[in-house]
């Protein structure tokens, strides 16, 4: 198989399996989205949609958000993690969306970098799902499944992120992250991976990272 070929297998395939790509965290616009990406690093999104609707009921715009303070916001967000940062960076954005875009969360990527706590994958994620602007955000599932697929070398996310953005074509972008994103997780985890039911991996896969796979295999029968 060329790499062209194998592009074009993934594409199929992922198509195939995901006709329609839910969007894993729930948001109603651009700015409850980008709180919800926020607050997802280090965290599932199945908890950050558990805890999201108790933080948007008190507050679902960024005038609402700061009349909380940075500890009422932390309480409500402790159980996805790093709530002293994330506190922080939501009342920050809040205050910057305010006096500098109008209470506006910006369609550019370097405005949105601006903000505090947001990085270039939660902007990537914005850009992508509230206004449709092609961005690849590369997680850890697409950084662990392209160099499964040896489609990257898995030397960083940047370079992932390079690497997806070459192969694949611009107008598909934003459907692939996600679907690449569902497939990571449910048949091909980084813990409990069966190969036999991961058919991209099988056909397309790394050779050392399928016969390490084989090994470990091995190793663990009694």
């Amino acid at each position: 198989m060329t790499k062209e070929d194998k592009v074009e297998f993934v594409i199929r395939t992922l198509n195939e399996i995901y006709p329609e790509i839910p969007i894993p965290l729930d948001h109603k616009d651009p700015y409850t989205l980008l709180i919800a990406v926020l607050l997802s690093a280090q965290c599932t999104d199945v908890r950050v949609n558990q805890i999201t609707p108790l933080l948007f009921a008190r507050a679902d715009n960024p005038y609402d958000m700061v009349k909380m303070s940075v500890e009422e916001i932390k309480e409500i967000i402790r159980p996805c993690g790093l709530s002293p940062m994330k506190s922080k960076g939501i009342y920050g954005l809040s205050q910057i969306l305010i006096e500098k875009h109008n209470g506006e969360v910006p369609q550019d990527f370097d405005a949105l970098e601006a903000l505090p706590a947001v990085g270039h994958k939660t902007a990537s994620v914005v850009m992508s799902q509230a206004f449709g602007v092609p961005a690849f955000p590369v997680d850890t599932h697409i950084h662990r499944l392209l160099y499964r697929w040896n489609l990257s070398n898995g030397k960083n996310v940047q370079q992932t992120e390079k690497d997806a953005k070459r192969i694949f074509p611009r107008e598909l972008w934003n459907d692939l992250h996600l679907q690449i994103i569902w497939y990571g997780r449910e048949y091909s985890p980084a813990r409990g991976w069966n190969l036999e039911k991961d058919i991209i991996t099988q056909t397309i896969g790394r050779k050392s990272v399928i016969d390490e796979y084989y090994k470990s295999k091995v190793k663990s029968k009694p």
